[in-house]
């Protein structure tokens, strides 16, 4: 069963406690469209409707533990005008964050495959010009240490050594993967196996397909630092620096308490931190699958 972040109920729980909200769920369910596509990626076995109702019961405890010291900061001074709804933010944040959680999954292991799918197709290429059996290659790299390639062909492997078919197997396999680049080297394969073509030339011809995608990947990547660079100094830099002096020269105009001005720079401090580790989350999704 799929872990769910931010939960302080283990899954088992959560699913026993998620009945309760499937009712409000099937109402969530049309926004997020894309879930059923990323569970299925994850290879979790899960339905859309069964994973909303968990993470809803999830947020209604973690609602419950955020009320609780809510409360004890309205007993140190903090108006409860600033503490719940920033509570209610949080909440909202961690509940999306939880929704968007499977398709992070999905990203990782798309990028785990795709990151060692170069090095593996040059070792089956090599191989194969060595003359080693198809099978015996696919036993290799499944035993390499080829991260998400080699536990793709071990479950391959795995179902070609109880009986089945490699063709059939690796035309599975290519259906269920997530990865572009790997279902388009496997489609190759499987092609060649088929029409009894030369394996290694188009072996060959992926590897520099690859080779080629890595390359705009790079490209690309480059192209959208630029905007994110300007993003993070107005909404990480300025914007708090023109914020703090907004700030002090309303408080000389407004006669604002010290624990109310105090609480308006902490979550102004929070706020600003949390744009911070959104940036650096927006860097890291958007690096190249084809680069460690």
């Amino acid at each position: 069963m799929i872990k769910i972040p931010f939960a302080f109920l283990p899954p088992q729980l959560l699913y026993k406690y998620s009945r309760y909200f499937l009712g409000f769920s099937e109402k969530l369910e049309p926004r997020f469209h894309f879930l059923a596509l990323n569970l299925e990626q994850t290879e979790a076995r899960i339905k859309p409707l069964e994973y909303i109702s968990m993470c809803l019961a999830s947020i209604t405890v973690f609602f419950a533990f955020c009320l609780v010291i809510c409360f004890f900061i309205v007993a140190l001074g903090v108006p409860l005008f600033i503490s719940i709804p920033i509570v209610l933010f949080i909440c909202l944040f961690v509940f999306m964050q939880q929704m968007a959680y499977p398709k992070l999954v999905a990203s990782r292991r798309i990028r785990g495959i795709e990151i060692n799918l170069l090095p593996a197709l040059q070792d089956m290429f090599i191989q194969l010009n060595a003359g080693v059996p198809l099978f015996s290659i696919l036993v290799n790299i499944a035993h390499a240490d080829y991260g998400g390639v080699s536990e793709e062909f071990s479950k391959g492997v795995r179902e070609i050594s109880a009986g089945r078919a490699q063709v059939e197997v690796l035309e599975e396999m290519a259906v269920r993967n997530p990865s572009t680049l790997f279902r388009r080297a496997l489609w190759q394969l499987v092609s060649g196996m088929k029409e009894g073509s030369d394996i290694s030339s188009l072996i060959k011809e992926v590897m520099q397909a690859v080779s080629d995608e890595q390359l705009t990947q790079i490209q690309r990547y480059g192209g959208q630092l630029s905007p994110l660079a300007l993003f993070y100094m107005l909404i990480a830099i300025i914007a708090p620096s023109l914020g703090i002096t907004f700030i002090i020269i309303l408080s000389s105009f407004i006669a604002l308490s010290e624990t109310t001005t105090k609480a308006i720079f902490y979550a102004l401090f929070i706020i600003t931190l949390f744009f911070q580790i959104m940036f650096l989350g927006m860097i890291k999704t958007r690096r190249p699958t084809l680069i460690s």
